[in-house]
């Protein structure tokens, strides 16, 4: 069951409110939408609507409000999370944003770009691209992920060494509140220190606060040229080491440093058609960007590392074409291992420098008490961002494996928070950590969470059963 009738009266001013044809009912067009990326997660939901304007969004929120009916809202639905998919009542209302998909200003002068919370990424970097400038947020699923979920998740994907994630790249918002109230707070200042910073409420609040419905969001000096190489190291510790390099020599023109195990490289050449080893093998590679710095300049560092022993071989693209088959190898990763089988996945982030220490802690406890249990580790290593997810034994049921996430989620955790670091650094929480983040955020800060909750959502009707 996909999905339960909605009352009569409510679908009516729904209806009303959108167009008869953006309130989806029947179980074909619904279905979609009650599900997550991975599969993991499936819900019901009494209709799903689409509306068209912010108007139109606070519209029907604000009927849903005075219905004391949920509201889940809903981008691209590419949630790693499952904080984009309602529960199994069917009683909440999905609210889908794909039609609020208007660039509504792009001004080079003053490196903004004003864009509905419906745009795809890719949509918004075309447009900043077309005005000769960079919109630097970069993900695998830009072509499909929304600007308002990459808000609510607080998005940081390959650039944030650079740019920063989602906070960072931020200027002002515009926000149906749970009461259906239009807040507009779409301010394109630098700095605005006339009290709190409200914006940043919502931005990764996985829609449990509000919908985001526009952003006005920082743009950058288009790089005229970058070089992009391919590294093979021995060890996550001679990554780190060769990141401070890079970072002493080139500063801000480092704009990306990935780490990838032969695991994770494995399972793309395996699955995806057309991919190619662009080095020997290795234990690890590192996939490095450099914007605007001389090519010559990079290209005789590398040699320098090389010649050291820092790096055992390389790979420089020599054409857009082979870096764009470089970066397939790291961003296809996920698609990779979603076809292989169902993992059990970790968004975690610790001190850049603990990196090492993590991923050795955590693979000998893995090993000791899950043998057989294949590491998919690779990740933005230049933030201490790492994915670090894992594939059942090739003769586990996959089911059996399934039933063992508590247990992996704590040995994984527990080496993270030993670290100082967090369970949660770019997917968010969704329905995935809501209970994981009670084991270690503070009751103080639980609380604090919980108080900002009550103030803006009192009926408990945004996107409940996420993050609280």
């Amino acid at each position: 069951m996909t999905s339960t009738p909605g009352s009569p009266d409510l679908l009516r001013q729904l209806a009303e409110a959108v167009g008869a044809a953006h309130v989806l009912t029947d179980p074909a067009d619904v279905a979609p939408c009650v599900h997550d990326w991975r599969g993991r997660y499936r819900g019901a939901a009494r209709c799903v609507v689409r509306p068209g304007s912010p108007a139109e969004v606070a519209a029907v929120v604000r009927i849903c409000a005075e219905a004391g009916v949920a509201v889940v809202p809903q981008g691209g639905n590419t949630s790693l999370c499952g904080a984009a998919t309602p529960d199994a009542s069917g009683d909440a209302v999905v609210v889908g944003l794909g039609r609020l998909n208007r660039i509504r200003a792009v001004d080079a002068l003053n490196h903004t770009i004003s864009v509905d919370a419906g745009c795809t990424l890719a949509a918004v970097q075309d447009a900043a691209r077309a005005a000769g400038r960079l919109f630097p947020l970069a993900l695998a699923s830009e072509g499909t992920c929304q600007i308002g979920g990459n808000l609510s998740t607080n998005a940081g994907g390959v650039q944030v060494l650079r740019y920063g994630n989602m906070r960072e790249l931020t200027l002002g918002l515009e926000v149906v509140l749970p009461s259906g109230e239009l807040w507009d707070g779409l301010r394109a200042l630098r700095k605005d220190n006339t009290g709190y910073d409200l914006k940043q409420l919502f931005i990764g609040a996985e829609g449990t606060l509000g919908i985001i419905t526009c952003a006005v969001l920082k743009l950058f000096p288009l790089p005229q040229r970058t070089t992009t190489a391919w590294l093979n190291v021995e060890s996550p510790s001679a990554a780190v080491d060769l990141l401070n390099r890079a970072k002493n020599a080139f500063d801000a023109q480092l704009t990306a440093f990935e780490l990838v195990s032969e695991a994770s490289l494995g399972l793309v050449l395996r699955h995806i058609p057309g991919t190619v080893r662009p080095t020997a093998p290795a234990p690890w590679y590192v996939l490095a960007e450099f914007s605007d710095a001389d090519p010559a300049a990079v290209e005789a560092w590398l040699a320098g590392q090389l010649e050291a022993g820092r790096v055992a071989d390389g790979a420089l693209a020599a054409s857009e074409a082979q870096a764009k088959a470089l970066w397939a190898l790291r961003e296809n990763i996920s698609e990779a291992q979603k076809i292989e089988g169902y993992s059990i996945k970790h968004d975690v982030a610790v001190p850049v420098s603990r990196i090492p220490d993590f991923l050795a802690a955590a693979d000998a406890a893995l090993a000791a008490a899950f043998p057989g249990i294949r590491v998919i580790a690779f990740g933005h290593v230049g933030d201490g961002n790492l994915h670090y997810n894992l594939s059942r034994p090739g003769d586990q049921d996959s089911a059996e494996f399934l039933a063992c996430q508590p247990a992996v989620n704590r040995i994984v955790h527990d080496a993270v928070h030993a670290l100082n670091g967090s369970i949660s650094a770019e997917h968010g929480i969704g329905q995935l950590k809501r209970d994981e983040i009670l084991r270690y955020k503070s009751p103080l800060e639980m609380e604090l969470m919980r108080s900002i909750k009550q103030a803006l959502d009192p009926r408990r009707l945004m996107n409940p059963g996420k993050v609280l």
